[in-house]
């Protein structure tokens, strides 16, 4: 500790052995550093914010919604300080009175585009900031020219948003109707050319995949016809041969005729034997005879005669028997005019493979035209009824929130920090210099220290002892010394008083 004490007065001594200098470096310095601190000119800085309403209940129903228009908000941002803009601004404001050659006018944009910035706050506000610093201006003007720059640049991003997009939205409108009239014309030529080779070649309409596709279609229902016709046809062989296994007539007690007496000799025959009589009784060998008698009689007359009634299940299944034959004509119809539809498609393909493949041609041509055409036309209805919607709705809802002012005070350089960086600066560089300049002499300023250079140890020193003369004179210079640093600080006081002076003037 003692060791940082020693070489702490070793430097301050050291300084002040050769304050002179120090001073002196010291004014020159500051003097110096003022003299550019006052030559910076004071920039003037001018903010707004604007507010854009991206939320709209009709655009987003329609599809048309926050996020195509957000799209757009970011591309105006991004092309709000373009040389086209910056040119609209330096021809609006003072700027551009020296301003007569294309050369002047892209120093003078590319100098203006530094001086501004648009930042985006969040999703829906920006922030224009224009800083404005001219050396060939005033304080008064260089502010005035920050507020009017802003100004212009919230009037920039207004047409941008507004005017600009209805007359780009016209402009599209305009060259989609240009296009749709070349293509109406296409698809109008495209559909004659089809009706025409349609007409010429009615079997080959729509090309191969058309024809494969009826071929397959025709093959299919043959097959599904001839699957129907084998059922029906066993259908109809199986009621055919249930109604040659059923009786015209049905014979009853009451109906009368042979058959009838018949069936009642038959059924007394059946009562006799169910009584247990024996074959030699007289009773059953006689009902025997007359059952005999009667079947030959109604044998001589071929089973017809008056008697029975008519069978309903035979008039029942003859009906259906003249059903199912009309049913099995109609699918025999119907399969021999599918076999010939096939052959027909067949030998119109061996017959003329070169139309097959114009027809194939002409039906994706004219495919290919009316879906540019469907797309073409839905594109302009949409263009359109986003900008009906733009222009009733307001669909951007634009707001400046904090309005351009004239600045007051200036954004830079801060002057007062800048003046007491450079004393500070001024008065370390002298002392500094003196300090640096004692390194290199051959004094010390302590015992100790001659002592650790020389390696022996130091007996005593003597004092310095000043006559009156002497005492005298170094008062003089000491006062000298507290003159030249008295006015170094109030120079320093000076100045920042004067730049406070000019800040309450602007304001």
């Amino acid at each position: 500790m003692n060791h940082l004490l020693e070489e702490a007065r070793a430097a301050l001594w050291a300084v002040w052995n050769r304050r002179w200098l120090a001073l002196g470096i010291a004014w020159a310095i500051c003097l110096l550093g003022w003299l550019a601190v006052a030559l910076i000119p004071n920039s003037y800085e001018s903010e707004t914010r604007i507010f854009i309403q991206l939320d709209d209940v009709l655009a987003e129903q329609i599809g048309i919604g926050s996020a195509s228009r957000a799209r757009d908000i970011d591309r105006i941002r991004q092309t709000l300080v373009s040389s086209v803009n910056l040119e609209k601004v330096v021809r609006a404001t003072r700027l551009g009175d020296a301003v007569t050659t294309p050369a002047e006018m892209e120093t003078a944009t590319t100098k203006l585009g530094k001086e501004i910035a648009v930042e985006s706050q969040g999703e829906n506000i920006f922030e224009i900031t224009v800083t404005i610093g001219r050396s060939d201006f005033s304080d008064r003007e260089n502010a005035e020219l920050a507020q009017t720059v802003a100004q212009r640049m919230i009037d920039i991003f207004r047409e941008e948003n507004l005017g600009g997009a209805r007359d780009e939205m016209q402009q599209s409108i305009a060259f989609l109707n240009e296009q749709l009239a070349e293509r109406e014309a296409e698809l109008a030529k495209a559909e004659q050319e089809r009706l025409a080779f349609e007409a010429a070649n009615p079997d080959l309409v729509g090309g191969s995949a058309a024809i494969a596709s009826q071929m397959s279609a025709a093959r299919n229902e043959l097959r599904s016809v001839e699957a129907d016709l084998a059922a029906a046809q066993s259908a109809l062989a199986a009621l055919r041969g249930q109604l040659a296994s059923t009786p015209r007539t049905i014979v009853t007690a009451n109906s009368g005729g042979p058959q009838a007496a018949l069936a009642q000799a038959e059924a007394n025959l059946a009562a006799l034997q169910a009584r247990g009589l024996t074959p030699e009784h007289p009773d059953l060998m006689a009902a025997q005879r007359t059952v005999e008698n009667l079947r030959a009689t109604v044998q001589r007359n071929g089973g017809a005669g008056g008697g029975g009634t008519l069978n309903p299940a035979f008039t029942s299944l003859q009906s259906m028997l003249v059903e199912r034959e009309a049913n099995v004509q109609a699918l025999t119809s119907r399969a021999a005019a599918l076999r010939s539809e096939i052959a027909s498609i067949n030998s119109s393909l061996a017959r003329e493979p070169g139309a097959t493949a114009e027809a194939q041609r002409i039906s994706r041509d004219y495919d290919v035209l009316r879906k540019r055409y469907d797309d073409l036309l839905n594109d302009r209805e949409q263009l359109r009824l986003r900008g009906d919607v733009e222009s009733e709705n307001s669909a951007i809802k634009f707001e400046v929130i904090d309005p351009p002012g004239t600045p007051r005070k200036p954004a830079a350089p801060n002057r007062p920090l800048l003046l007491l960086g450079v004393l500070i600066v001024g008065l370390g560089a002298g002392a500094a210099t003196a300090f640096a300049l004692s390194k290199l002499g051959s004094t010390f300023a302590t015992a100790s220290q001659l002592e650790r250079e020389i390696g022996l140890p130091v007996i005593g020193t003597v004092s310095h002892v000043f006559t009156p003369a002497g005492r005298a004179l170094r008062a003089r210079r000491l006062k000298y010394f507290a003159v030249g640093v008295g006015g170094l600080g109030l120079l320093f006081v000076i100045l920042m008083g004067l730049e406070f002076v000019q800040r309450g003037l602007m304001a």
